[in-house]
Formats: structure tokens, sequence, C-alpha cells
């Protein structure tokens, strides 16, 4: 059975998630949440992710997305393609006995795992500051909402905020057999309406 992906992220009103390499918002409330969702699993990210964040996080296992090959940060992991490290990334979930992976960013990396993400953990900014990096668009028929928590805003939190969660209405991987089956099921059908014992029972 496959680890779940759950893209964590924070996103404001205008879907902006950042810009030049940087955060845009100080949310404190909405860091202790990041640690609390992603403690003790393994963290796939960008490499400008990586730097922005400045060091390994404790208690996860980082696997950094690079096509840099000469780029080895100390305490965390590399890999130079998408299935490369989202396959390191299910090791060392089965390793830590982790239920789930999770994928931290930036943009580009959000748009290509959205597609086999099972579930996203969205923190909702109250903002719409100017930016070069968004996450992509959350489709309704493709995603339900099943939590929403109004956040708490703090001293140390810049804006309004709340915590949303999302689940897939059906998996890729069964969308994409359903889809299969079902042409080959139109096939089989056209296929049949040729044999000549359809053609006798019908006479």
């Amino acid at each position: 059975m496959s680890v779940p992906l759950v893209l964590v992220a924070a996103v404001a009103r205008n879907g902006v998630i950042g810009a030049d390499n940087r955060l845009l918002w100080r949310l404190s409330s909405d860091l202790n949440r990041f640690k609390a969702r992603t403690m003790g699993k393994p963290l796939v990210m960008g490499r400008k992710t990586f730097q922005s964040i400045g060091r390994p996080l404790p208690g996860r296992e980082m696997i950094v997305l690079t096509r840099d090959s000469s780029f080895s940060p100390a305490g965390a992991l590399v890999a130079h393609d998408l299935e490369a490290a989202l396959t390191l990334a299910a090791l060392r979930a089965a390793a830590m006995k982790a239920d789930a992976v999770v994928i931290a960013g930036g943009g580009e990396l959000y748009a290509q795992t959205l597609p086999r993400a099972s579930r996203l953990a969205i923190t909702e900014v109250a903002l719409e500051p100017q930016g070069d990096v968004r996450f992509p668009p959350i489709d309704p028929a493709e995603w339900r909402e099943v939590r929403r928590e109004p956040g708490e805003r703090g001293p140390r939190d810049e804006a309004d905020f709340a915590f949303v969660d999302y689940e897939r209405r059906a998996s890729p991987v069964s969308s994409a057999h359903k889809a299969h089956g079902a042409r080959k099921a139109i096939e089989t059908a056209k296929a049949s309406l040729h044999q000549p014992w359809i053609q006798r029972q019908e006479n």
C-alpha cells in the first residue's frame, strides 16, 4: 500500500504563497501548526524552499529535490527528479512508520504533486499580497473540504487565518483505473456487436 501524499501550504486569498524565495507574512500560529502536521514524517521540498528555511528541521527527514548535482546539504537527503524524490520519501516513511509523505513547496513542486496527492492541509491567510509563487487552484470537483478551523490570531500573527483540510473525492489511481476499465468495456461491447454468436442469438 502506497503512503499518501499530503500537501501542506499557507496560501493567501489570491493564491500567492511567496515572492523572491521568501514568505510574505509572519504567522507564528501557522508555524506551530506546520510543526505539528509534519513531525515524524519525511518532507519533500525544492532547493529554494529548503534554502529559505535555512536548516534541517528537527524530528523530520528533509528530501530536497534539485537539478544541481553538486548540491549536498548537511542533514538532508537529495533527489534529482520527482520520481526519485517520491520513492525515497516512501521508503523513509516506511522506516519512520509515518502515515504520510509531506510536500512542503515550492510552487512548482505543489503543481507537480497535486494530481498525486490524497489530502491538502491549507492555511488560508486573509491577505492578498503581490507575489511570484502561487499554489495551484483547488478544484472543488476533485477536492472536498472536510474540516475548517478558524484561527485564533495571536500577538505574533500578522493576519487572520483559517486551517482548512481537503480530501480527494476519488484517488488518482482509482479514477485512472475506472476510466481505463470503462474504455475497455466500451471497446469490448463494440467488438461484440460484430461477433457471429451475438447475431445468431438475435435471429
